[in-house]
């Protein structure tokens, strides 16, 4: 006789359980502040759990921690530890994680230690560094559940197929080469489609800096975590913004590089094998130079050699260089056609351009091909299946879809078959098109820079928002525009909400239905103090060159 099927709900309890209590004891904190008792536990606040040496430690960038223990100075065991309890605060914080393995994290930075001791170098260029991950790859020793509870105790829904807690991504190999401490897993929305991340085993990840706001999605959990330096670099992935909008919400640099430039090879995903916009993979970091520590790292693996999907494009040092003297010019776009900014993200790009202008840098403004006509082919894409990816998914526990994913899929699973070949065709025409128009308007901007070159680098918001209320983010095209059009895009760090500063303005006048409703969300209170970021754009593959441009304009905000 068959076992009797669990509820959904005790499979979920008892998942959330095990995570819980995978923290330490001594980690446990006794109590937990309320969101509204305590909004913003970055900073000052965690850090009052933690040791001097484990603040030194968690709070260095990247290069500076592989700078440490590549020399011996810091032990990849001392640092390990030091992530990993910082990583377990942040948890009970934010339900940033869904998989921890410190154990196993440890036992492998004392075999770098090891290493180091008898032949006296590193084992490769990230020796000892803690490393982060969304829960799409899959790495042993544990599961990977993509926030599904009927993905528990399977491999992406499937049992018996012998690859349950064994199998490997192609980039989780390349991460241990390289000297990699792959210590956690990150939390993200069910079905990785939206720009909040709940899902029905840990609840809804909550934006450390202002707790009244959402992380992101749907790298959202590595955005709580990193925000709250749990980790000093970490991947996710980005098919509509989920990379560039957790790392925005959470005052991070998040590169969404384009597509077929790092390896996504073996990783789990919603609607695997709709090619019309790929999903990409990204670091998500506290600096620049970590983004390109990692992204240079993990070329030197030559990753085309294993993953079918990457170019043969080494790192070209050439192009990540940004000369002292050399003139730059930039194009802002502060409305897209459809929905307005909220007052905090208008100062960001107004603070970004001025002191682009006093350096001498020219500013023109973006008047693309309309972005509703790009967008458009962006959600059939989303859509080809009618949602039955997904539907099947849900289907294996019986757990009902948050809220947020109805925005894209509605409440109710359509009975419609998929879309036909023909009508697929159709829509990668259609973007293609859109593409060759958008990248000839780019060109013709040549004729307004005044260096006789198109635009370097294109200025955008990422959403209209710092960051989303619960339940609330209903307007992705700031961010999904770059997929449609497969470009280069990373944020940068602006400022922070000032609500004496970033006031209702009483002369907005909404342009429909949607941006009327986006912009009522608008609370100076409620948004206080949270982070405010932007994008920088460039072209496709310009990796090197949009990380140098971002790491120059950092430096000309903090100078």
């Amino acid at each position: 006789m068959a076992a009797e099927k669990q509820p959904w709900q005790t499979l979920a309890e008892a998942k959330l359980e095990s995570i819980n209590e995978s923290i330490p004891a001594e980690w446990r904190l006794p109590s937990l502040p309320r969101n509204d008792e305590q909004q913003d536990v970055t900073g000052r606040y965690i850090q009052q759990f933690l040791s001097k040496e484990e603040i030194e430690i968690t709070e260095a960038v990247a290069p500076t921690i592989v700078e440490y223990t590549s020399a011996g100075h810091w032990t990849a065991e001392t640092v390990t530890r030091a992530f990993c309890h910082r990583a377990g605060l942040a948890h009970q914080l934010t339900n940033c994680l869904h998989e921890t393995f410190f154990d196993a994290a440890i036992e492998d930075a004392k075999s770098l230690d090891a290493y180091l001791a008898k032949n006296r170098k590193p084992i490769g260029p990230l020796h000892g560094l803690p490393v982060s991950l969304k829960d799409q790859f899959h790495v042993k020793g544990v599961e990977t559940t993509m926030g599904y509870v009927g993905w528990l105790g399977t491999f992406q829904g499937k049992k018996g197929t012998g690859k349950e807690k064994v199998f490997e991504s192609e980039m989780v190999q390349e991460l241990r080469d390289l000297g990699a401490v792959l210590y956690c897993k990150t939390s993200v929305p069910h079905t990785l489609m939206s720009g909040e991340t709940v899902n029905n085993i840990i609840g809804y990840t909550w934006n450390p800096k202002n707790r009244n706001l959402s992380c992101g999605g749907s790298s959202g959990g590595e955005g709580a975590l990193i925000g709250l330096r749990g980790s000093p670099v970490g991947f996710g992935t980005d098919i509509g913004g989920s990379i560039r909008i957790p790392a925005a919400f959470n005052g991070l640099y998040g590169l969404r590089p384009s597509g077929g430039r790092l390896p996504y090879q073996g990783m789990a995903n919603s609607m695997d094998g709709q090619n019309s916009v790929l999903s990409v993979v990204g670091p998500l970091a506290p600096s620049v130079s970590t983004l390109q520590l990692l992204v240079k790292s993990l070329l030197s693996r030559e990753p085309w050699l294993h993953d079918p999907l990457v170019h043969d494009m080494p790192w070209r040092d050439e192009k990540a260089v940004i000369s002292k003297d050399q003139k730059l010019s930039f194009a802002v776009l502060r409305h897209d056609g459809v929905v307005s900014l909220h007052p905090p993200v208008k100062r960001a790009l107004d603070t970004v351009t001025e002191r682009l202008e006093k350096q001498g840098h020219r500013i023109i403004e973006w008047k693309p091909p309309a972005h509703k006509r790009g967008l458009d082919t962006l959600s059939a894409a989303w859509t080809y299946d009618n949602g039955a990816d997904i539907r099947l998914a849900f289907e294996l526990s019986g757990e009902p879809m948050a809220p947020q994913i109805e925005s894209t899929y509605g409440a109710e699973f359509s009975d419609d078959p998929p879309k036909d070949a023909t009508f697929i065709a159709a829509n990668n025409v259609a973007r293609r098109e859109y593409q060759k128009e958008y990248m000839e308007y780019w060109n013709s901007t040549a004729e307004l820079t005044g260096t006789g070159q198109p635009v370097d680098i294109v200025i955008a918001p990422v959403a209209p928002f710092a960051a989303a209320r619960p339940n609330s983010f209903s307007w992705y095209g700031y961010s999904g525009i770059v997929n449609v059009l497969d470009y280069t895009a990373c944020t940068l760090p602006v400022t922070t909400v000032d609500k004496s500063i970033d006031v209702v303005d009483p002369s907005f006048r909404p342009l429909g239905d949607l941006d009327k409703s986006i912009m009522d969300k608008y609370d100076p209170e409620i948004y206080d103090g949270a982070h405010v970021g932007v994008q920088l754009i460039g072209r496709r593959l310009q990796e090197e060159k949009v990380l140098a441009v971002t790491e120059y304009v950092a430096g000309v905000l903090k100078a």
